[in-house]
């Protein structure tokens, strides 16, 4: 069941890919920016952002997943609840200093008609309302699986004490346990898929709008500023993932979708650079719309599933050290990626 799902949510994923380069080509009303370009120099800068973006992003999606062979960043130790706060602080600052603000200076852009884009605040009422959308996923699936768990443990409880009574006190526990195990399990990774939905979204979104661009001196400064948000975006989605506790070729596949979704938009942008206008009200609506979406998605799963769930951990509450470490880790994650808002 768990692998179907997780097939679908990739196969939605790929559709939106495909689909997003024709939802933004739009037609021209209002006229590009006069900028220095050079076509030529400005596809080896894309070629490589394309390289160094790649590999950012693969490096910050693997590394929280060495749990497994390091035994500091298993997810029992005190160093990745540190990883997990410097990463909810990148995710958090995002989706507030660089998706938001994207989304609504693309909804209210001079090249849309005032009414209504100028007289409402569409980016703060899509992202206000993708993040109810992401409580009601998170809830119903959440519950979901908590009722299947639970039923699947009243079922093996009563087989038990068909055979044995004798042993029904001590098998309860161990099916109380495991449920609450598998329960845990099946949450993360709804955390994980719906964050990587949230990241993806906007990762194409800005890959298309690099890959789109023909100035060498838009392009240059970005390709650095890019490199360490996927790096850091990657280090967030990695730990959700590594709680997941996914078999190795599911996290194979979303590390792989993840490192591949911003070269990817990057791509699709060199693509359809001749008829791309980033200033149409067709792409801005679009852009601006998904961006909003996708704020909404990571503000909520930065501050909700990633850290209200670890800063009420009984294991940061109980340790004052811990806690100062984790607050000063979210803190720096926050602090650098609202620092490459300058650039990017």
């Amino acid at each position: 069941m768990a692998n179907f799902k997780q097939a679908q949510f990739l196969t939605f994923l790929c559709y939106f890919l495909i689909l997003l380069p024709s939802l933004v080509r739009g037609g021209c009303t209002c006229e590009r920016e006069n900028e220095d370009r050079d076509k030529a120099l400005a596809l080896k800068y894309k070629m490589a952002a394309i390289a160094s973006i790649l590999v950012a992003g693969a490096i910050g999606v693997c590394f929280p997943l060495l749990g497994k062979t390091v035994e500091a960043l298993r997810p029992e130790k005190n160093v990745f609840f540190m990883i997990k706060a410097f990463a909810a602080g990148v995710i958090l600052s995002t989706g507030f200093i660089h998706v938001l603000p994207d989304a609504t200076e693309s909804l209210t852009s001079p090249c849309l008609n005032e009414n209504p884009w100028g007289k409402f605040p569409f980016a703060g009422l899509v992202a206000m309302a993708s993040a109810i959308a992401t409580l009601m996923v998170d809830t119903v699936a959440t519950s979901h699986y908590a009722k299947s768990n639970l039923n699947k443990t009243q079922q093996d409880e009563e087989k038990t004490r068909e055979n044995d009574e004798n042993l029904v006190h001590v098998h309860t526990h161990a099916t109380h346990g495991h449920a609450h195990g598998s329960s845990e399990v099946l949450r993360h990774r709804v955390v994980s898929q719906v964050l990587e939905l949230g990241i993806v979204v906007h990762s194409v979104i800005i890959g298309v709008s690099l890959g789109a661009s023909e100035s060498p001196n838009t392009i240059k400064p970005l390709v650095a500023a890019l490199t360490f948000h996927q790096f850091f975006e990657g280090m967030g989605l990695g730990g959700c993932i590594s709680q997941a506790k996914f078999k190795s070729r599911s996290v194979a596949i979303m590390a792989l979708f993840f490192s591949l979704t911003t070269p990817l938009g990057i791509a699709i942008g060199i693509g359809i650079s001749n008829i791309y206008n980033e200033s149409s009200p067709t792409a801005l609506i679009v852009d601006g719309v998904l961006d909003a979406a996708s704020a909404g998605i990571l503000i909520y799963m930065a501050l909700v599933d990633l850290l209200a769930a670890d800063f009420m951990n009984p294991k940061l509450q109980n340790s004052g050290m811990l806690q100062a470490a984790a607050i000063f880790a979210l803190l720096l994650g926050s602090g650098l990626m609202s620092l490459l808002a300058v650039w990017a």
